[in-house]
């Protein structure tokens, strides 16, 4: 399912001022490197991503170019806004993130003050359970619209896997849309997520929250957030502010060289995001737009 969401260009400059070096204390585990096939494996969930900055009307239509067509076969639902994709017998919902090269705003990253995840969305979450605010207003919006068409694609076409993508905030709202199914799907039907360059959505309470499902017998556990290199947004907004990473780190070092990170943002690892990018004065944006794996996302790579 794809939901086109309007994002910033200038949430990068916004969350970028607000950031600081890191401050919790950091845990001495061991990385994984991934192996090439996993890496390959990622590209059709990086094609969705990709094409969820195409203009409505080309996604409708899966005409969207190099991303759509990378995905043979995929079905947009009637509404433009939904998606089920034959082969993997799966819903895809995607977000739509922000483009650094865009000049329109969408000013939901100025929100940073947190606030509590609405219970009728996300039964059973503790009121210590804080997120970016504005994160949460926004998935909000249209969490009751996504879930009804979720489950009628499920129920229309019997699948039993529903998977969340996105890149920047749209992997914000990926992020969110992943636990929200989980406590509102049944137990049957598995929850995968795979998102790009993701802003720190919640605080430590969230990310509790979120790994704890993650250890149930109804789980988030299927979760990676890809990292690219020295993209700066993954270490913001900044830890100082009371927000941090559930687990899933994947940090691409390079073509063909990527590592798994253990723990929840404290990775001690050099080759973690936590410590190679340790402030934002050692980022580079552009690594936000890519390359994962040979693909770029943004506007301007929807051709």
């Amino acid at each position: 399912m794809f939901r086109f969401l309007a994002t910033a260009s200038a949430v990068w400059a916004s969350l970028y001022a607000l950031n600081v070096a890191a401050l919790p204390t950091h845990h001495a585990r061991s990385v994984t490197q991934v192996s090439s096939a996993e890496m390959s494996s990622w590209a059709p969930y990086t094609q969705f991503a990709r094409a969820a900055y195409c203009g409505s009307s080309k996604v409708t239509n899966w005409a969207c170019g190099e991303a759509c067509n990378a995905v043979p076969g995929f079905q947009v639902a009637a509404t433009g806004g939904d998606g089920y994709w034959p082969s993997q017998h799966a819903v895809v919902v995607a977000h739509e993130g922000t483009d650094p090269t865009a000049f329109e705003s969408d000013l939901t990253d100025i929100d940073i003050p947190m606030t509590n995840l609405d219970a009728t969305l996300f039964p059973g979450v503790s009121s210590s359970v804080l997120v970016h605010e504005g994160f949460a207003n926004q998935q909000a919006k249209t969490a009751a619209a996504i879930l009804t068409a979720t489950k009628s694609l499920l129920s229309k076409n019997g699948a039993t896997t529903v998977i969340t993508v996105g890149h920047s905030l749209g992997g914000a709202l990926a992020e969110l849309d992943s636990l929200f199914f989980t406590l509102n799907l049944p137990s049957n039907i598995h929850v995968k997520s795979v998102t790009y360059g993701t802003p720190r959505v919640g605080n430590p309470a969230y990310a509790s929250f979120f790994d704890s499902k993650a250890s149930s017998c109804k789980d988030v556990s299927d979760f990676k957030r890809i990292n690219n290199e020295q993209d700066p947004i993954p270490i913001v907004p900044g830890r100082f502010l009371g927000f941090q990473h559930p687990h899933g780190e994947i940090h691409i070092l390079g073509e063909g060289n990527a590592v798994s990170c253990p723990g929840d943002d404290d990775a001690s690892d050099s080759q973690c995001t936590i410590s190679s990018v340790p402030n934002i004065t050692q980022g580079n944006i552009i690594d936000h737009l890519g390359p994962y794996e040979g693909i770029y996302i943004g506007t301007i790579f929807c051709t």
